[in-house]
């Protein structure tokens, strides 16, 4: 039975893991937007593409980190006895 702390911890690292995957792929089609600026009809399908994107993986993201917060609080329950 892992402890609150190593728990914690993990929580802390996938948390990051997360963020950093959504700044990464985020920096990726900022590149290839920048990449498409010149051609007219091109550049305006992935601006279309990738704000539908942005949102997607920003939502994902924030559900993911939800979802490691309370993986989180029911360790913090079991290893402390809380009832909030």
């Amino acid at each position: 039975m892992p402890s609150y702390s190593d728990v914690q911890k993990a929580v802390r690292v996938e948390k990051f893991r997360i963020w950093f995957a959504w700044l990464s792929g985020n920096a990726i089609t900022l590149i290839i937007a920048g990449a498409t600026r010149d051609i007219s009809v091109v550049s305006t399908i992935t601006q279309i593409l990738f704000t539908v994107c942005f949102f997607l993986l920003t939502f994902v993201a924030i559900r993911m980190s939800n979802a490691l917060n309370r993986k989180a609080l029911a360790a913090r329950r079991e290893v402390l006895g809380d009832d909030l």
